[in-house]
């Protein structure tokens, strides 16, 4: 932790148990934490039998669930796969009894029980009812007043977490949904009994102005009739988390009696302290109704606003670089509830360059608020909705306008709380979504407001009546077009292949200007990247919690079977560094684009339900995978990205390598003036070419600084090199992968090597008389026996989206996870490679259709390996090699002839004759010829695979 940090840490300290002490003494509170009887309720019979007036016969720990306490019914299916598991599992009505004794001085006063967190729970007082409350997103707040007198009372809570909201939400929610945090049952968070006096702040909510430097206060104050003739309302706000010192006046309001509610303004002059994402600066505004009540309210002074496209944040654009969260916390199944470990989560985030958070179909506690106050962090929470929002649905539309009416009362004074979406890719009706938005602004200024989340999957595009629009695109699908896209990656049911870094030449000049262009509100990437990782098994070691990584094993035992479990590591590895590049590219497409308004990944961390979507560079626990390092991850995802922008990443030597210098500049600092430095490095990290220019920019966004046109003429031998940037005097910096080769063509091999297209009588002579062959097999003739060519790795997982696609009738994704290589081959002498795919495999991928080499002996491993998904897990060979019968046979199944004037298709064609033609072309499998036209021609077996549907389609 950083010196500045820790010290803010203790101030908070200090500032909390301060306002905890003199809050105590207007408030004070019978905390209620601990041991709880407890009854589960599996056949719903307590109300009937009146439970609340017997004793419990089982004990459980609050604030806690069901799952943390080990109560229900213990898990012994370990089938599952669509989600990690829960160890016990309960759904139903939960009871909850405690004793508990009011003192002597709490008489007359007005007594509130808080559940901060819970599902809908019915509350008795020593056997009488005191009411319901069906809040899920806020604390249930009871007033006990009449029933609480001082002595010894018993408290009755009934938990029900079965068919006590609408129907909608238990599958169709992250605040209950089994993929994430699951449908726990139980009180979590603050739990506490408290006593105030009858007149006392019932509302306080500020409303800050950055530009005007000051704050409107609203304040409400219970039981005004009461109040005693010349009554004195203090305010002082003083700023607490910041190294700057800055404390606010003194004012004072005389009060009327009968009138309980005040608007007034409070100045905080021209030292005031504005909160950012730069520079988080929190206010403590303590507000004293002299001889009744005093509250202390954290604030801060920003404004969050839209303009020409963008998002600003106090008059400066910014950009937003954001996470999708769905409440994984694999321990606990259930969200945090304390600062801490908000706070662990945010600086992790802030570590990869995040400044965003979306919180995909709920809301977040407190903590999580607060947490994001102090680190400067931007937040969506949502309605805990996904689905069809109609009209004619009252129960659920009522429900989820008192959630939203809550959601802006009880959090809408946290700087952090800047947008609020309805929910995650909603349909219906765009009349009642407009009423829900119009009615939560007029509430609550402070925030800015959509229809909700890649509502009808973008295909509506702009609506009016939304400040922000998150989307994946803004239209309808046309054709094979991506004209109208806002992200680089899709589904095959979304987007024709896949989308644009699928089925694209690579290269760094693609945007999505043309989408954004004529969109009058800011533009958010919705749900960016979903690229599958291979699951990395170690992580299984971790899950000592209520989740059980039962699916790990699943999909570990099938690789087992399949005879590559130890493989396990390497497809893990091969498959993730490949996803972090194309990570970089579709942000950087994001950074590339006009007066675009930011991204929201899909994820930073693994989402584990879902068919278990392994698509984060960081595990379910927000610990790095060692994929990629968040310095690394900065260097394309921070509020300064240096870019290059170029056609192409492979060229010949006898090329002008050249391209432009961008920055995408967001941050609070001024560049005008420092030196932009390039250089291009060999494969030995020798320069090659280097050279600066100077930056002539003081605006934010993007900036063109200049072209340049690195020498490469003296590059002799393929060989990747890389073009490295860096703004001095700062730790902005980003680098690229460029392959460099010979121009040559296509070597006609000797009398040595034979070239086949079939397995005809020539080919099966020339291996019988010993002599080497090369065999491009037909990819038509063998489509039974191979899958297709995908260069990115699958998306989400495969067995969701090819249950989509085969529902809507369009192609499926061949569902592969990218190539493993061994880069010291010799077949590569000449085509120098990664372990992993690249961008130079690009055009050599989309002409190639894998062998399923699934009846080779366990031990047998391709030259090219192609890595399946953990619903097949066939063996799959692209490059690979046999004894046939005397003769060596070396297989490639793509279709190089057809992209042959690419320089890496010669490059890789050349080096595999070269490869042939030398001794170490000494396969170590033997087949016959029957059993080689076996491989291509029966049948293989491919486990059924369960349809797995998505909601939104």
């Amino acid at each position: 932790m950083k010196p500045i940090r820790f010290i803010a840490l203790l101030i908070l300290s200090a500032l909390v148990s301060r306002a905890a002490a003199d809050d105590n003494a207007m408030r004070p509170r019978i905390d209620l934490q601990g041991m709880w009887q407890f009854e589960l309720d599996a056949q719903n019979k307590g109300l009937a039998e009146q439970w609340q007036l017997k004793p419990f016969s089982d004990a459980v720990t609050l604030p806690g669930t069901t799952d943390t306490n080990q109560k229900g019914v213990r898990n012994t299916s370990k089938n599952e796969t669509t989600h990690l598991s829960r160890v016990y599992k309960y759904v139903g009505k939960a009871w909850y009894k405690k004793e508990v004794t009011i003192p002597d001085d709490w008489r007359g006063k007005e007594i509130v029980l808080t559940l901060e967190r819970t599902k809908p729970s019915h509350v008795w007082i020593d056997g009488v009812s005191a009411g319901k409350n069906d809040n899920i997103s806020t604390p249930q707040v009871y007033d006990l007043s009449a029933l609480l007198t001082p002595g010894h009372h018993e408290i009755t809570v009934l938990v029900d977490n079965g068919e006590s909201v609408p129907r909608q939400l238990l599958s169709n929610s992250h605040a209950y949904t089994e993929s994430t945090q699951t449908n726990w049952n139980g009180i979590i968070g603050e739990l506490f009994l408290e006593a105030r006096n009858r007149v006392h702040l019932k509302s306080l909510q500020l409303y800050p102005s950055a530009a005007q430097k000051s704050v409107e206060l609203k304040i409400e104050i219970a039981h005004a009739d009461k109040l005693a003739d010349g009554t004195v309302l203090e305010l002082q706000a003083t700023a607490w988390n910041s190294p700057k010192k800055h404390r606010g006046k003194r004012i004072k309001l005389h009060l009327t009696q009968g009138q309980s509610e005040y608007t007034l303004q409070y100045p905080l002059g021209e030292k005031a302290l504005l909160w950012s994402e730069f520079s988080p600066a929190l206010y403590a505004m303590e507000v004293v109704l002299k001889g009744y009540d005093k509250q202390i309210v954290n604030f801060g002074l920003r404004d969050f606003k839209t303009l020409d496209g963008q998002f600003t944040i106090n008059g400066q654009t910014t950009f937003l670089r954001g996470k999708h969260d769905a409440c994984v916390f694999p321990l606990t199944a259930h969200t945090p509830m304390n600062v801490e470990e908000w706070r662990r989560y945010f600086q992790i985030c802030k570590s990869y360059g995040i400044n965003h958070c979306r919180f995909h179909s709920w809301c977040p506690p407190r903590a999580c608020f607060e947490a994001a106050d102090i680190e400067g962090i931007y937040l969506q929470p949502e309605l805990p909705f996904w689905g069809s929002l109609k009209r004619s649905e009252t129960y659920l539309v009522d429900f989820l306008r008192k959630e939203g009416a809550n959601i802006q009362q009880e959090y809408g004074n946290h700087a952090s709380f800047v947008m609020f979406a309805l929910g995650n890719e909603l349909s219906g009706d765009l009349d009642l979504m407009r009423e829900f938005t119009d009615s939560f602004r007029q509430m609550d200024s402070r925030h800015l407001y959509a229809f909700g989340s890649n509502n009808f999957l973008g295909t509506k595009g702009v609506v009016d009546g939304e400040d922000y629009l998150v989307t994946c695109k803004i239209g309808p699908r046309e054709g094979n077009s991506y004209r109208n896209h806002v992200r680089g990656s899709f589904s095959y049911a979304d987007a024709y292949e896949g989308g644009y870094i699928n089925n694209t030449y690579p290269n760094s000049q693609m945007t999505f200007n043309e989408a954004v262009a004529h969109c009058p509100v800011p533009v958010v990437s919705h749900e960016t990247g979903q690229f599958q990782v291979y699951p990395h098994y170690a992580e299984m070691e971790k899950y000592t919690g209520v989740l059980a990584p039962w699916n790990f094993e699943i999909f570990r035992n099938r690789l087992q079977e399949a005879g590559m479990l130890d493989q396990a590591d390497d497809f893990f590895k091969a498959s993730g560094r490949w996803a972090a590049q194309l990570y970089k590219a579709d942000i950087e497409m994001d950074l590339r684009t006009e007066k675009l308004g930011g991204f929201q990944l899909l994820d930073l961390q693994d989402y584990p339900g879902q068919g278990s979507a392994y698509v984060g560079m960081l595990d379910a626990f927000m610990d790095s995978k060692g994929l990629v390092s968040p310095e690394e991850w900065r260097e394309f995802c921070n509020d300064v990205v240096p870019l290059f922008i170029t056609e192409k990443f492979c060229w010949t030597n006898r090329e002008t390598l050249s391209g432009q210098l961008k920055i995408a500049d967001y941050s609070n600092r001024n560049l005008n003036g420092k030196t932009f430095r390039w250089t291009l490095k060999d494969n030995t990290g020798a320069p090659i070419d280097q050279g600066t220019l100077k930056i002539r920019t003081t605006g934010k966004g993007l900036s063109t600084i200049g072209v340049i046109t690195p020498h490469i003429a003296s590059i002799t031998r393929a060989q990747k090199v890389c073009l490295e940037l860096l703004i001095e005097g700062t730790d902005y910096k980003n680098h690229y992968a460029l392959w460099v080769y010979p121009d040559e063509e296509i070597q006609a091999p000797d009398e040595a090597i034979y070239i086949s297209k079939q397995l005809d009588e020539r080919m099966i002579n020339e291996l019988r008389k010993g002599n080497r062959v090369l065999w491009f097999p037909d990819s038509a003739t063998y489509a039974s026996q191979t899958v297709g060519g995908l260069f990115q790795t699958d998306y989400w997982n495969y067995r969701m989206f090819k249950s989509i696609c085969d529902r809507i009738g369009c192609p499926a994704s061949p569902g592969t996870l990218g190539l493993l290589t061994s880069p010291e081959h010799p077949l590569f002498a000449r085509f120098p490679t990664d372990s992993h795919t690249t961008w130079q495999w690009y055009s050599i991928i989309k002409q190639s259709y894998p062998l399923i080499l699934d009846r080779m002996p366990a031990a047998y491993r391709p030259i090219v390996q192609v890595i399946d998904n953990v619903e097949r897990n066939h063996k799959l060979g692209l490059i690979f090699e046999f004894n046939v019968e005397g003769g060596k046979l070396l297989i490639c199944m793509a279709n190089l002839d057809n992209v042959k004037d690419k320089p890496e298709v010669r490059s890789l064609y050349n080096s595999m004759i070269q490869y042939m033609k030398s001794s170490a072309f000494s396969p170590n499998t033997n087949l016959s010829i029957e059993a080689l036209t076996d491989l291509f021609t029966q049948e293989n077996d491919t486990e059924k695979i369960e349809i797995l549907d998505n909601i939104s389609y």
